[in-house]
């Protein structure tokens, strides 16, 4: 299988790529500055580029089966300007499935009706911009026609790898309060292979 990995030097994206790697999988790499990859590979390209530009998505994306988004919002609302081109360049590429990593603020409110949990009472963060700027993002996939999955992780700290974590559908699973970035990528990168959570949004958390 080869895969599109975009963020890929990134906290997640790294433990992505690293995973994708061990497991014999060919990965291409789209990364504004490719010096930031620390080893070589054969099953490794890399394409110098950016996410925010459709002719070097459909580059990174060519040959490829499927697209993983380690992207952060990095204070530009880079997830609302990426998404509508990272689908537009799928559908072109004629890739279906997307894996994306998202942020818990983005899952359904359990306790206020129709709301997100940034939106709601459940939010402990007096910023709401990178949950706005995810918001958007799945709105842009929700309105298209592909696989994808939004992983949604509470609050994301480093950490060894457990192995192990709880995931509800569009909900954060109850009483979760973190969940280490090994264990986010591990989850993110095992949906290359599972169809259980297609066109939702899925909370993880310990």
């Amino acid at each position: 299988m080869k895969v599109c990995l975009l963020g890929a030097t990134g906290r997640t994206g790294q433990v992505i790529l690293e995973t994708a790697i061990k497991d014999n999988l060919e990965v291409h790499a789209l990364i504004r500055s490719p010096e930031k990859i620390p080893f070589k590979n054969p099953k490794l390209t890399l394409f110098k580029g950016n996410a925010l530009s459709l002719p070097d998505l459909k580059n990174a994306m060519n040959g490829c089966e499927v697209v993983v988004s380690a992207l952060n919002t990095d204070g530009n609302n880079t997830i609302s300007k990426s998404m509508p081109l990272i689908v537009q360049a799928m559908l072109e590429e004629g890739i279906k499935r997307i894996i994306t990593i998202g942020t818990a603020g983005i899952l359904n409110s359990r306790y206020e009706h129709g709301k997100l949990r940034y939106e709601s009472k459940e939010s402990k963060r007096k910023s709401t911009r990178a949950a706005e700027d995810h918001h958007k993002g799945f709105n842009v996939l929700h309105r298209s026609t592909l696989n994808w999955t939004i992983v949604c992780p509470t609050y994301l700290p480093d950490g060894e790898l457990i192995g192990t974590c709880r995931a509800e559908k569009n909900l954060l699973p109850l009483n979760g309060s973190k969940i280490h970035v090994a264990d986010t990528a591990l989850f993110a990168y095992n949906q290359i292979y599972n169809n259980n959570y297609l066109r939702t949004r899925v909370g993880i958390a310990y």
